[in-house]
């Protein structure tokens, strides 16, 4: 609980928590709006942080630049650059939401001693789920079979929402972390035959425990997948991971579904070899840019699913990611371990 009293010092406010201690000074883009930090999240947060927005910052920078101590990075906002870090002389922690690091410069960041942390815990599971229901709405036409329900003009027989099965199927799981290990694990009750490719093999335990079978070359899994789900971060090193190569691998029959990031995919390659036939369907929960320019191709097709990245969006996570942000700049101003401590 805060005390209901704020000491003017400046042209800011000092808030004290209620042993009387200065509550320390966290900069957030803006409260509310596109993508600003929730407004139900707010009484939690103003518990444990002073919450300073771009606009109060930049407002009164002779006084907030030498007391923010950390930056709550929620929809990778605010934006941090040389500029800011130049201006925040004793920025601890920067605490970005969600699991993707892409959008930071870790090495920036790290040369001016500033710690990163993420919550990849907090999105699993509803990431995991949301890879699933992009599989089952892909496979059996979900989207198609909805329009075809309620378009008033429209005539259909049994035979023109014919999808394809999932149970039995082989899955192809690229990025075997704690969300595509999770998505084995629902794979698993579908009776799937798992492939699994990664940087490192899993331990057999943990292999026997879902059914997954490693391939340590990847096109040896989309060459054999029904449907190739990409659960990877976005790094150097997966940009483009699944270009027109490895998409001519894949089966005719395959369908290439994407929770992890646009750019792991070379879209204009999967744009031509879903117009040839080359492989059947995508889902796509992640796309390049977001959102897509209105008259994108992928836009179009009826053989392609697209939603606008929200694998992780629900209460519970949100509230969930939240509260690890908070604990993970409590813990870095504290000089203790930082929770999901992001290293280079």
């Amino acid at each position: 609980m805060l005390k209901n009293t704020k000491e003017k010092k400046g042209l800011s406010y000092v808030q004290k928590g209620m042993e009387g201690q200065e509550l320390p000074y966290v900069l957030i883009d803006s409260i509310g709006g596109k993508h600003g930090v929730y407004e139900d999240h707010l009484e939690f947060l103003k518990k444990h942080f002073q919450l300073i927005t771009m606009k109060e910052y930049l407002e009164n920078k002779k006084f907030l630049s030498e007391n923010i101590k950390a930056v709550y990075m929620w929809y990778h906002k605010p934006v941090i650059n040389e500029g800011l870090l130049q201006s925040l002389p004793n920025l601890k922690v920067v605490a970005s939401s969600g699991v993707g690091i892409d959008h930071l410069d870790l090495k920036l960041l790290s040369s001016y001693g500033v710690k990163v942390s993420n919550t990849p815990f907090a999105v699993s599971t509803d990431t995991a789920d949301f890879g699933m229901a992009l599989m089952l709405a892909s496979s059996r036409r979900l989207v198609e079979g909805y329009q075809m329900a309620v378009s008033p003009n429209t005539e259909y027989s049994p035979a023109d929402c014919l999808g394809a099965e999932v149970s039995g199927a082989t899955l192809g799981i690229v990025g075997m972390g704690t969300i595509g290990y999770k998505v084995a694990e629902r794979a698993k009750a579908f009776e799937m035959k798992i492939l699994y490719h990664n940087r490192n093999q899993r331990n057999k335990e943990e292999e026997s425990a879902v059914g997954a079978i490693y391939c340590k070359k990847i096109d040896d899994l989309l060459q054999q997948s029904d449907f190739v789900l990409l659960s990877v971060s976005l790094t150097p090193q997966t940009h483009k991971l699944i270009g027109k190569r490895e998409l001519e691998l894949m089966k005719p029959t395959a369908t290439l579904i994407n929770i992890s990031r646009g750019l792991v995919v070379d879209q204009d390659a999967l744009v031509e070899v879903l117009q040839n036939k080359v492989i059947k369907a995508a889902a796509l929960d992640v796309t390049h840019p977001e959102p897509l320019p209105r008259d994108h191709p992928l836009l179009n097709m009826k053989n392609v699913i697209i939603t606008p990245h929200m694998a992780s969006a629900t209460k519970k996570t949100r509230r969930l990611m939240m509260e690890n942000m908070t604990e993970s700049i409590e813990a870095g101003l504290r000089g203790l371990p930082i929770p999901n401590e992001v290293l280079l």
